[in-house]
């Protein structure tokens, strides 16, 4: 891809901090328009990578570029709305002097703007209140009308729906979706496999501070479809002892009233006859399309586990 496409290029970041690595060797390439996930469990590296991109943390090696490196990165910045980690308001003026404030500080003054991002985030009620009366989901979303504040380009967020009530959360990904579309960019940290898989275009899956695999979310999960085989029989806990002794055959899981397969889906019939001869008969057998989490799962050997 084109230097020109990507918003954010990273090439072996890398970040020690002391004997630790924080961030090793990674390249990136985050294309315009997309909203991008960076997905790994806490400890991952993911928030040490947006201090980077924003100038916050220095890297012990390797470089990056912003809107392909045409411009500096202060100028780059200006282009930029970021949250990282948890964001940080004045608890006794309310939402909206808030947002007017940070709005002063960079030189603007637009109260149809103010209102239109409270709207926007679903504060329009709550904005005359002091922000220390907010609940965390409230704060969660003043931070994202803050980081829109002058319409930027690229928006970084670090954990965007931390603290949000299950409602909370549907609505924020539906806005954070919906900022996506266009030319605008989002790049969006997360632990959370299902947030990724239900907002982003494309995904970085990290551990340990390296990079897995990064590629659209619907291309990684369809790349091991057809690897999968569910199924349902009369004796399911018979069925998976049968299955579980074939040397072919990889992971074999109960999932909900059905049994899920790792092998290869042209080997169907091979399963069939080897239940049907201990009299184990299948009532259904799909092709079964794998979830972002399995595909995590399959990819690191379930290693993920929530780090601090």
């Amino acid at each position: 891809m084109a230097s020109c496409d990507l918003v954010i290029e990273t090439k072996s970041l890398t970040k020690h901090f002391g004997t630790i690595v924080a961030v090793d060797g990674l390249s990136l390439e985050v294309p315009r328009g997309h909203v991008f996930g960076l997905l790994g469990p806490n400890g991952s590296g993911k928030t040490t990578t947006m201090g980077m991109l924003l100038g916050l943390v220095r890297p012990t090696q390797g470089d990056f570029s912003l809107f392909g490196g045409n411009t500096s990165h202060q100028e780059a910045l200006t282009g930029t709305g970021a949250i990282v980690e948890f964001p940080s308001f004045y608890p006794y003026l309310t939402g909206r002097d808030n947002l007017a404030y940070f709005q002063e500080v960079s030189g603007k003054s637009d109260a149809d703007e103010l209102d239109m991002l409270l709207d926007k985030v679903g504060l329009a009620e709550r904005g005359k209140d002091c922000f220390h009366t907010y609940s965390l989901g409230m704060k969660q979303r003043l931070g994202l009308a803050y980081v829109l504040l002058g319409d930027p380009e690229l928006l970084i967020l670090d954990e965007p729906t931390n603290g949000m009530d299950p409602d909370g959360m549907a609505e924020v990904r539906e806005l954070i979706r919906s900022l996506g579309d266009g030319e605008r960019t989002v790049l969006l940290s997360s632990h959370l496999l299902h947030e990724v898989e239900q907002v982003c275009d494309s995904v970085a899956i990290l551990s340990h501070g390296r990079l897995v695999v990064q590629g659209r979310v619907d291309e990684l999960v369809r790349s091991l479809a057809g690897e999968q085989i569910l199924l349902r029989t009369t004796d399911n806990a018979k069925a998976i002892e049968l299955i579980s002794k074939l040397d072919w055959v990889g992971d074999v899981t109960s999932k909900d009233k059905s049994i899920l397969i790792s092998a290869p889906a042209e080997r169907s019939a091979e399963i069939s006859e080897v239940l049907g001869r201990s009299a184990v008969y299948i009532a259904e057998m799909t092709s079964g399309q794998m979830s972002l989490e399995e595909y995590y799962f399959s990819i690191t050997s379930g290693t993920y586990e929530d780090r601090t």
